[in-house]
């Protein structure tokens, strides 16, 4: 009996073990897969993937087939689209524009949902860069700073080489979302504000899920915030969370980083970010109920210029304290799924498709008809 009654003992502290190793981690769950993504080498002694060409097609996740040529039936405008994280780390602090996981996620997931609001506005140049990997938005590390500032370094020479080979003196819109738009803003401010022909040329700039600084986009500013739907050569931008979650808000504005004047990466530090209300197409915290809401879409796995089904007046949305509070859409269509670094990313969905495709359009109208008044 003694023996048996050991046993039991043995089996009941095993099993209480095993569910205390299971609770803790559940509980430090994000910890343990974080760190699984830190590539454990500092960013001094880091060897950096190859340089892309941008010369050539396959330094561009999306390309026209003749990108030096305007073809008769072509959109009157161009749009250059820097896509969000795709790469989750581990390996490198900086994805290889090869990278074949990252790059089916940016093809799959990524170009459908959030460059597909502007497939019809525009052609579209989309390039691959050496994207900081997801690693380097969950911790304020240095070395994560250090990768994301290295990404730059590629959007700047696609840019180049789409404004020198490409674009010629057609208009063109600037979007990016995520590390995309983050990467997208310095662009802005470094190469298109201070240019007067490209900011001539700039017919709406889109930083989607991106927190910027207000004051960089003021009445004043060379590319002032959008203030009507139709003004044309100002910026869209907002950062989403879900309406009635304060601490999310609060979190995303205290982990938010955004460029110096000299190119750092450093806190926001209290500065009020810049929301621009999607469905409103204006800087303005009036809420837009959801019969606002023109169309969401999934279009996850749709092949490049399939046009998604729309789902009208999915959700609500109101700028407050400089982010764009959504209300949970009203679709099963539209919730998060994957892996949890999937979860880590940008939505494999786009609440506003519509509402930013017709945002885009009424710009470009609007330019085309200024440029005619011009002549």
């Amino acid at each position: 009996m003694a023996r048996r009654g050991l046993g039991w003992g043995l089996l009941a502290g095993g099993l209480l073990l095993v569910a205390l190793l299971a609770a803790a981690a559940f509980i430090w769950r994000d910890d343990i897969l974080r760190t699984a993504l830190d590539p454990k080498v500092p960013y001094q002694t880091y060897t950096a993937p190859p340089t892309p060409d941008y010369a050539k097609a396959d330094a561009w996740a999306l390309l026209p087939a003749r990108p030096g040529e305007i073809a008769a039936d072509a959109p009157a405008a161009d749009v250059f689209f820097v896509h969000p994280t795709t790469y989750d780390g581990g390996g490198d602090w900086n994805a290889p524009v090869s990278k074949a996981q990252a790059g089916q996620m940016l093809a799959n997931v990524m170009l459908p949902n959030y460059a597909g609001p502007f497939e019809r506005v525009g052609r579209v140049f989309a390039p691959r860069y050496r994207q900081a990997s997801l690693y380097t938005r969950l911790t304020l590390r240095e070395d994560a700073r250090e990768a994301r500032r290295f990404a730059y370094q590629d959007v700047r020479a696609a840019f180049r080489q789409f404004v020198t080979a490409y674009n010629g003196d057609r208009p063109f819109i600037l979007v990016g979302v995520e590390q995309g738009g983050e990467l997208a803003s310095r662009l802005l401010q470094e190469e298109i504000a201070p240019d007067p022909v490209l900011r001539g040329r700039l017919g709406g700039v889109y930083l989607i899920e991106t927190v910027t600084p207000a004051d960089l986009y003021g009445p004043g500013s060379l590319t002032p915030a959008c203030q009507t739907r139709v003004q044309t050569g100002c910026v869209v931008a907002y950062a989403t969370v879900q309406a009635g979650d304060r601490e999310a808000g609060r979190m995303l504005l205290e982990r938010a980083v955004v460029w110096n004047s000299v190119g750092d990466l450093v806190d926001l530090d209290g500065r009020p970010a810049l929301c621009v209300n999607p469905l409103l197409g204006a800087q303005t915290d009036d809420a837009a109920s959801e019969r606002m809401n023109l169309g969401a879409a999934n279009a996850t796995g749709l092949e490049w210029g399939v046009r998604p089904a729309f789902l009208k007046r999915q959700a609500s949305a109101q700028c407050q304290g400089g982010v764009l509070k959504v209300s949970k859409p009203r679709s099963d269509a539209f919730k998060s799924v994957g892996r949890w670094s999937d979860r880590k990313k940008v939505s494999g969905y786009n609440i506003f498709y519509a509402d930013l495709e017709a945002d885009a359009q009424a710009r470009l109208d609007t330019w085309k008809l200024a440029r005619l008044a011009q002549r």
